[in-house]
């Protein structure tokens, strides 16, 4: 069963990007590990695409040799924070809503006029930190838009903005990502818990 991780820095965590399947040192990495326990008689091939600064053009260009050559059984997509943060200069423009959807929606329209994958929609989350309060403001309506696609689109939705903010009622939101951005080891460890109970029914419906 071949299950392909994509996304921007929290997903590519440093990986050797010479070796597809290496999946670094981020959530991909311990919910594999998680998903080979969990069901130790299915014999599985993991594959990490992520790649640092991207957005959700930046997937666009590259889907087909990186995604759709794939033919995954199942393919997660973690894309968005950075259609925010990089036009978060306050010299610039906000990336208007309406081409962020279109590009993300291509993507997953690709997805299903020329895969057989099941998938797993992560939501963009941003955990509070002073210096990046502001990034709310547009954030907020991309994930809103995130969500709209994952009803039209997804097996599968982690509402990861609400579950980080959830956690970090019980701990300091630095506790999960330092920068507010990219994941500790506990914030990683905490996505892949969530990855499992999400992909767990994918998998044992595709094992029949």
């Amino acid at each position: 069963m071949k299950i392909l991780f994509q996304g921007d820095s929290i997903t590519d965590a440093g990986r050797d990007r010479s070796n597809i399947h290496n999946l670094g040192a981020g959530y991909p990495y311990y919910a594999a590990e998680a998903i080979k326990a969990k069901y130790p008689d299915i014999e599985f091939e993991f594959i990490n695409q992520g790649i640092g600064g991207d957005r959700a053009e930046s997937l666009l260009a590259r889907w087909e040799s990186e995604a759709i050559a794939h033919d995954p059984d199942i393919i997660s997509i973690l894309i968005g924070v950075n259609d925010t943060w990089h036009h978060s200069n306050p010299n610039d423009n906000w990336m208007k809503h309406s081409y962020f959807e279109h590009c993300y929606r291509s993507i997953l329209t690709a997805l299903k006029e020329k895969t057989h994958a099941k998938i797993i929609l992560i939501e963009q989350f941003l955990l509070y930190t002073p210096d990046k309060a502001y990034f709310r403001e547009d954030l907020a309506p991309k994930i809103e838009i995130t969500r709209k696609l994952a009803r039209e689109f997804a097996d599968a939705y982690i509402p990861m903005d609400g579950l980080f903010a959830m956690a970090s009622v019980g701990k300091e939101p630095t506790y999960w990502a330092q920068d507010g951005v990219h994941p500790t080891e506990a914030g990683a460890k905490l996505m892949a818990d969530y990855y499992l109970n999400a992909i767990s029914p994918l998998i044992e419906a595709l094992n029949g």
